[in-house]
């Protein structure tokens, strides 16, 4: 049977890392995970025992298509908690996960063959959910001086663009944009007429300054965010996005065909999860902790040439100095130390053979081991 070229994106290499690693565990290795982008946690407690409850009470049938309007309004209000925002509810439009909410986006903002840019290395399926819309996905080459995220006189320089994705903290660097950085970049896209899209899915997962939200600057600007990460909610599939008034219907509208509504059930524990507020710190006290030690234990192993992360829960290192092919690099770790890492190549197609991603979100035990396998590893390989 006949496939279309826009089904024809590239594989997510760290699912590969993934099953590699599931392969040496059912083989009886015990593997340390840094490749896995998820909290190591389950969903606050608070949240599964209200979904407990929902199933005693509700069918829990199909919900608008916007979402549960309480949802939506404790959304509203975390941004009032966090930043000072008074959003109006109804620009609230909750998703089946963030993936969701890409999809959305791009097919409410862009048009078949639009050029829509993104900083590179980055989040690698905005370039796939592009192309498999038949949209051209334009990787803007970050600086280490710029603590790998887009400049915008690199922006203004790209030609006939539709659009820009930001992401702040990013996946894999976890660096943030400050206000005036977020803003400069807000500015460039709307001086163009792009559409500016903000992922915010590692918002809350901060260890120093906060991140600073692209509603904090203007309205006329897209956000993405997710219950995935903070709120420890990976496999619940839920998350939202914050539009323009007058792209409400059409998002809406969108949204009723492709999805009908968001997961009932998932819906009802995320809005548990908003008031949580302790145990999600707690959360996030633990990745403090493990970043810590990351910073400090990664360089003495061999690999000193990272941007030190604001947020999120990932290092990105530099290991050009060790290899030219990380994919292959990656192997021979999990093979010789028993650890599972992630090769750039997902994250930037041009420079990521010489890159590697290390996750921290798995307990600080898991983390010191880790550290001392690279280690030991790192140490062998050079004698």
């Amino acid at each position: 049977m006949r496939t279309s070229r826009r089904g024809l994106v590239d594989p997510f290499i760290v699912m590969d890392v993934m099953e590699a690693a599931r392969a040496a565990e059912a083989a009886g290795r015990h593997i340390i995970h840094m490749e896995v982008g998820q909290p190591s946690t389950p969903a606050p407690a608070a949240a599964r025992a209200a979904l407990a409850r929902a199933m005693e009470q509700n069918a829990l049938g199909y919900t608008v298509a916007l979402g549960l309007p309480e949802l939506r309004a404790g959304i509203a209000a975390l941004y009032a908690r966090w930043y000072g925002v008074e959003l109006d509810p109804s620009r609230v439009i909750v998703t089946a996960g963030s993936s969701a909410a890409f999809l959305l986006a791009f097919t409410a903002l862009f048009d078949a063959g639009d050029r829509v840019a993104l900083g590179e290395p980055g989040y690698p399926s905005y370039r796939q959910i592009l192309r498999a819309l038949s949209l051209e996905p334009v990787g803007i080459p970050a600086r280490a001086e710029d603590r790998l995220q887009p400049n915008p006189q690199d922006v203004a320089l790209a030609p006939d663009l539709a659009g820009l994705i930001v992401a702040s903290p990013g996946n894999p660097s976890g660096t943030m944009l400050g206000r005036d950085a977020l803003a400069a970049l807000i500015h460039v896209a709307a001086e163009r007429g792009l559409a500016f899209v903000s992922d915010e899915i590692y918002h809350g997962l901060h260890y120093e300054g906060r991140a600073v939200s692209a509603l904090e600057i203007s309205d006329d600007v897209y956000v993405i965010n997710s219950f995935s990460k903070y709120f420890s909610m990976t496999g619940w599939r839920i998350g939202w996005m914050v539009v323009p008034e007058d792209h409400v219907r059409i998002v809406e509208r969108l949204a009723q065909n492709m999805f009908i509504c968001p997961p009932h059930a998932s819906q009802v524990a995320a809005l548990a999860a908003l008031d949580c507020i302790d145990e999600l710190e707690a959360n996030r006290a633990v990745y403090a902790r493990n970043r810590q030690l990351m910073l400090e234990g990664l360089p003495g192993a061999g690999f000193d040439r990272i941007a030190p992360p604001d947020g999120a829960f990932y290092i990105y290192a530099d290991v050009s100095g060790l290899t030219t092919d990380s994919r292959a690099f990656a192997a021979e770790i999990l093979a010789g130390a028993g650890v599972a890492v992630t090769p750039g190549l997902d994250f930037d197609p041009v420079r990521g053979a010489q890159t590697l991603r290390f996750s921290y979100a798995g307990s600080t035990a898991d983390i010191a081991e880790g550290i001392a396998r690279l280690t030991t590893f790192m140490a062998a390989r050079k004698a």
